[in-house]
């Protein structure tokens, strides 16, 4: 029969898909399946806890419960003759009944809706999720339900459902022969007295019968809580998949902070033939300097690079004729202690202060002529800030 195979095989597949999921799943994970419905539940808690109010009402409310319903029961039995003459009075009477009966029985279904509404917010919190309720055709796969009759699940449900039924005979088999002498003294009771301790001693049985499963939700609302994630285990490349949907791909990341850094590089050119000068190394380092008297409190770095990056820099203000002063331990200094749009470090006031000196002396003699002013030489610049003099 080929298709017991097929059967055979898929389990075989889906255990060793079980089996490579051995990581916990991911708080991204649990949260989108919290969005999905998928939270663990126990139907045995939420029995227990209907179960458990039912059985409390009774047992307080049962004189009074067995009172009322004694006394809708006397009227709706008692004859009247005159209604007989007019259909419209017994329906008025059936209505009245009805409505004292809903009433004498809402304060028990009332506790008894919000018991069933808010037990199963001690597992997972309130939670409302339009997709639990999306029809899912592959639930109606019988290969699938199979599988779940024989699975770790199936074979705990069918423990649970032995386990109650033996459970609550035994309870409810001492019960009986605890309470058989109060059973068979109602008979000779009146019937008022008889209706009130029926109703307390049925109360009694069903919270007795009732706590009897608080056993049963022992061990279920654990298993519960670990079979929901035990379906949610993730394998490694799950967690390497959603790494990268959450983080994003590493390669496109790659991609935009390629870009990011030529969108900067392109801002930094631009701002090159505004510059007041270019201190180089002179081949490996750059740094253009911007100073506007009054608009800023010190020189600013608008532009820096090393090797090609510093020769794109000197070729840009070349064409642009922006003076280039060769100072290597202050271009280097520059480089290491700034960033683009700083302003340049308080210790290198002095040092910069000759350099600008120099291009606004070298500027002046351009357009005006005279004497042609002298490079500077030796700066000043402290031997710490200088990343080759403090290796040494």
């Amino acid at each position: 029969m080929p298709w017991v195979w097929r059967v055979i095989i898929g389990w075989e597949m889906a255990e060793e898909s079980d089996q490579e999921r051995t990581e916990p799943a991911s708080p991204r994970r649990l949260e989108k399946a919290r969005e999905e419905g998928q939270v663990p539940r126990s139907r045995e808690l939420s029995t227990f806890a209907v179960l458990m109010a039912g059985g409390g009402v009774l047992w307080a409310m049962g004189n009074t419960l067995s009172t009322a319903m004694g006394e809708l029961v006397r009227d709706g039995f008692s004859f009247d003759a005159s209604l007989t003459a007019d259909p419209a009075d017994m329906l008025t009477r059936l209505s009245r009944q009805a409505t004292d009966a809903i009433l004498a029985l809402s304060p028990v279904l009332l506790l008894l809706l919000a018991v069933a509404l808010l037990t199963p917010m001690l597992l997972h919190g309130w939670l409302f999720s339009a997709k639990a309720i999306v029809p899912k055709f592959n639930r109606l796969n019988p290969l699938s339900g199979i599988k779940r009759m024989v699975s770790i699940s199936g074979m705990v449900e069918l423990g649970k459902a032995v386990a109650k039924v033996i459970l609550l005979g035994a309870v409810a088999v001492w019960l009986f022969f605890a309470n058989s002498e109060a059973i068979f003294s109602l008979s000779q009771e009146s019937l008022p007295l008889a209706v009130g301790h029926l109703g307390h001693l049925v109360g009694k049985g069903f919270l007795l019968i009732s706590g009897a499963m608080l056993v049963v939700v022992l061990i279920d609302v654990p298993f519960q809580i670990w079979n929901h994630h035990k379906e949610l285990r993730m394998s490694r490349e799950d967690l390497r998949q959603e790494l990268k949907e959450t983080d994003g791909d590493p390669m496109i990341k790659a991609q935009i902070r390629a870009r990011q850094r030529e969108v900067a590089r392109r801002r930094m050119m631009a701002e090159i033939p505004n510059a007041d000068v270019v201190v180089t190394n002179p081949t490996h380092y750059a740094v253009a300097l911007k100073y506007s008297d009054g608009e800023m409190r010190a020189p600013r770095v608008v532009a820096k690079g090393t090797d090609l990056v510093a020769a794109k820099i000197r070729e840009i203000a070349a064409e642009h004729k922006v003076p280039t002063l060769e100072a290597p331990p202050l271009a280097r200094a520059l480089y290491r202690h700034t960033e683009l749009g700083d302003e340049i470090p308080s210790t290198l006031y002095a040092a910069v202060a000759e350099v600008l000196a120099y291009v606004f002396q070298l500027r002046h003699y351009r357009q005006a002529g005279g004497v042609a002013p002298e490079m500077p030489r030796e700066l000043q610049v402290p031997r710490e800030l200088d990343p080759l003099g403090a290796a040494q």
